[in-house]
């Protein structure tokens, strides 16, 4: 699925249905599975844990993180399941989107009783 805007479509649609059907008060590792499983069922290609580089600003190697979930290669998914979201929250996507030079990210909590979806866009131009 090339089109961006079609995929993060599919991933909330998808999310809310999984918030729907197990609700909220699982562990976010319960969630993850959930959503890789749905995702993967319809097509996508989802890398879950996935090994992310981290760049300074001089383009210099300086570590990695892990990803929760890398779907089509262009879109870091950030998984929660927190009563709420906070602004550590979405710094924590921001700077992932930041050291690891992708430009798409989403941020989805399953932990509050209202279904949680935020985009986030990192351009460094």
């Amino acid at each position: 699925m090339s089109d961006l805007k079609a995929l993060c479509d599919r991933i909330r649609q998808t999310s809310f249905q999984i918030h729907t059907f197990l609700g909220h008060g699982h562990l976010e590792k319960v969630y993850e599975n959930a959503l890789v499983h749905r995702l993967r069922k319809v097509g996508l290609k989802v890398e879950q844990q996935q090994p992310i580089k981290v760049f300074d600003e001089d383009g210099t190697l300086i570590g990695d993180y892990l990803a929760d979930l890398v779907v089509e290669g262009i879109l870091i998914v950030e998984l929660k399941a927190a009563k709420s979201l906070a602004p550590e929250h979405e710094a924590q996507v921001l700077g992932y989107l930041k050291a690891s030079r992708f430009e798409h990210g989403l941020m989805i909590n399953f932990g509050s009783p209202k279904f949680e979806i935020r985009k986030f866009i990192w351009n460094a131009n």
